[in-house]
């Protein structure tokens, strides 16, 4: 590919050299590498070629293109995906085997992933719940609640993980909005915004602040510090904050049924049937599983009745007897030729004063879990899980964007976002519930962990402390923190593993020696020229505009480590084209990555709260896109003044 480069002379003298002028002049002009005649003598272009497109930047062009096709289409992994780019780059020369790991050691992934490792011990410490029941309990008024749990979960993402914190409070606003009697839609969307707002206030809110930094460090060699990004980070979360309270939510249409509507979406008795096992039944001496696999499962039996005992748990092997109660889960077709078939009869539900004899709650409880987009479950379904045998607990309901989903639910394959009716031990369903990777719903008092709340929040304090002052790197700072947590039992070694997202660490990991190629091969570079020639007489202030709307347009498709990846190098080679400082344009490249409102697909906590909000795909564009507009007239007004060019 062939291109011009342009020059300035004098039109009073048409046979001088051309000049070789600074790039500060030139800016004026939209060109560098050229400046202004003293004299004042007018100016004209002339143009030149450019040397033609190299191999290696022709070939990693079409590896990012790819990536970037891939990235969209959605169906691999972004994990996967960033690993196939990784590996074309290795295929193609362009990245050095010896380098295409370097990414795991990369301090801003240790750092990542040793958040990841501390913000689940503060969650599994209490110190939040503790915190959330005392902010909720000044008011019982929805604003005050809405603006409460926004403002706490701004502030706590400003230091652990967005999904951490998300995934924390979510329960207080479903249990809050179920205690006032309005739809938690209007509370979850506000509250899963703030978070991403909240990540931009300091270096280890979010990864693209950790990127970012290490980015810095390797090309102008020093990092932004702990609270570098609070100034231009604090002023766009309050503006942000501010609008998803008092506005945004208005926004969100009124017919949303969240978890905490008026009526609850999931009632077991409308999932649950009794039915009598008469004296003539051919039912009667065959096991639980016989039925069940009869019915090629079709029909789930959660519990006997049998003299006034209610069997729950491992029903497997249980022989059934004249006179049970079966309370079975199917659909209405499945039961009513079960009951003509087999000689059943459908029972009366027990009246208030027999159930409270009886309570399910007892030993077996009910509770909805939200499938999360790491989940291993995604993609499979409740028959392939084997649920029943393998973890104990029952699959009684499915809802998917707000609605039950009906019909064969053992045929159903799961997806990030679905809301799921799980029954199962007191003792255990929450357990199970974190094993198959899904977040509960209902507002946590788990007794089963116990509440270690002062060695956690010391120990990050103590971490933030010596980050902030310099004594250490932030790498070296937080991962020492997991080891002490671990040390002081406040943090199990399996624990760790289990809080670290792997496809995020393999996604960083990836991404990293793929950005610095196209620095190496100077496509970085060939983008910036490319978007300076086409700005022409653009201000500084517009070129940082065209970043950061770029970068906000881009995060969505890419997530926004990849974002940061591919953006930070072309920043920084519009800033050196330019002749202005890069740092203004590094900044807006991480607001820009934290900017995740129009799709309910682009970060983790959106896809979340899509279910239990009972949200639609267009519902966040129509609070996303005031929102992102919002913050790039904040970020531009106040970007330059904090990190002037």
């Amino acid at each position: 590919m062939h291109g011009v480069r342009c020059t300035l002379t004098a039109l009073e003298r048409p046979d001088e050299r051309e000049a070789s002028l600074s790039p500060s002049s030139a800016i004026r002009f939209g060109i560098s590498g050229v400046e202004l005649s003293r004299q004042g003598r007018q100016v004209h272009p002339v143009c030149r070629r450019r040397e033609p497109m190299t191999f290696d930047q022709a070939a990693i062009s079409a590896i990012l293109v790819c990536t970037l096709v891939l990235f969209v289409w959605g169906r691999w992994r972004y994990d996967v995906v960033a690993m196939l780019s990784l590996m074309a780059g290795v295929g193609f020369g362009l990245i050095d085997p010896d380098d295409a790991f370097s990414g795991f050691g990369n301090a801003a992934v240790v750092t990542v992933a040793a958040v990841l490792a501390i913000s689940h011990a503060l969650g599994r410490s209490g110190v939040i719940d503790l915190v959330g029941d005392r902010v909720m309990a000044l008011t019982s008024n929805p604003s005050g609640q809405r603006a409460s749990l926004c403002l706490l979960g701004a502030v706590l993402s400003g230091f652990m993980n967005n999904v951490g914190a998300l995934a924390l409070l979510m329960p207080v606003a479903i249990s809050a909005a179920k205690a006032s009697g309005y739809s938690s839609s209007r509370l979850l969307m506000p509250l899963s915004f703030s978070t991403l707002l909240g990540g931009m206030l300091t270096l280890i809110g979010t990864p693209p602040n950790l990127l970012i930094s290490q980015f810095r460090e390797q090309t102008l060699g020093e990092r932004f510090s702990m609270f570098d990004f609070t100034p231009v980070g604090l002023a766009v979360a309050l503006v942000g904050v501010a609008f998803v309270v008092m506005i945004g939510w208005r926004l969100i249409p009124k017919d949303r049924k969240g978890r905490a509507a008026e009526q609850e979406s999931f009632e077991v008795t409308d999932y649950i049937t009794e039915l009598r096992v008469g004296e003539e039944s051919a039912i009667i001496g065959k096991t639980v599983v016989e039925l069940e696999r009869e019915s090629d499962d079709a029909i789930i039996v959660v519990g006997i009745l049998r003299n006034e005992r209610r069997l729950i748990g491992r029903l497997l092997y249980e022989s059934v007897k004249a006179g049970d109660v079966l309370m079975v889960q199917s659909d209405s077709d499945t039961l009513q030729k079960l009951v003509k078939a087999q000689g059943l009869e459908l029972a009366e539900r027990p009246p208030e004063s027999e159930a409270e004899e009886h309570p399910v709650t007892g030993d077996l409880i009910v509770a909805e879990a939200v499938i999360t987009p790491v989940s291993w479950v995604q993609g499979r379904t409740a028959a392939t899980l084997d649920l029943r045998r393998h973890w104990q607990v029952n699959l009684l309901a499915l809802s998917r964007q707000g609605r039950p989903v009906n019909g064969r639910l053992r045929d159903v394959r799961l997806v990030a976002g679905d809301v799921l009716l799980l029954e199962g031990d007191e003792n255990d369903l929450n357990e199970v519930i974190a094993n198959l990777g899904a977040l509960p719903l209902a507002n946590r008092k788990l007794a089963f962990e116990p509440r270690r709340i002062l060695a956690p929040v010391l120990l990050f304090a103590a971490a933030i402390a010596a980050t902030s002052f310099g004594l250490v790197s932030s790498s070296i700072a937080f991962t020492a923190t997991v080891v002490a947590l671990v040390l002081v039992n406040a943090l199990r070694p399996g624990e760790v593993h289990e809080a670290i997202d792997g496809s995020v660490i393999v996604l960083l990991a990836a991404m990293i020696p793929f950005g610095q190629a196209l620095q190496d091969t100077g496509t970085a570079q060939l983008i910036a020229d490319g978007v300076v020639v086409l700005a022409g007489t653009l201000p500084p202030l517009a070129l940082l505009g065209i970043v950061l709307v770029v970068t906000m347009a881009a995060t969505p498709v890419l997530n926004n480590a990849a974002t940061v990846v591919i953006m930070a190098p072309i920043a920084l080679a519009i800033a050196d084209r330019t002749g202005v400082s890069p740092d203004p344009f590094l900044i807006a490249v991480a607001v820009g990555a934290s900017c995740d409102f129009l799709t309910p697909f682009g970060h983790h906590n959106n896809t979340i709260i899509m279910g239990p909000g009972g949200y639609r795909f267009t519902d966040f564009a129509r609070m996303g896109a005031p929102l992102e507009a919002l913050v790039i007239v904040v970020a531009l007004v106040v970007i330059p003044i904090v990190w002037p060019f």
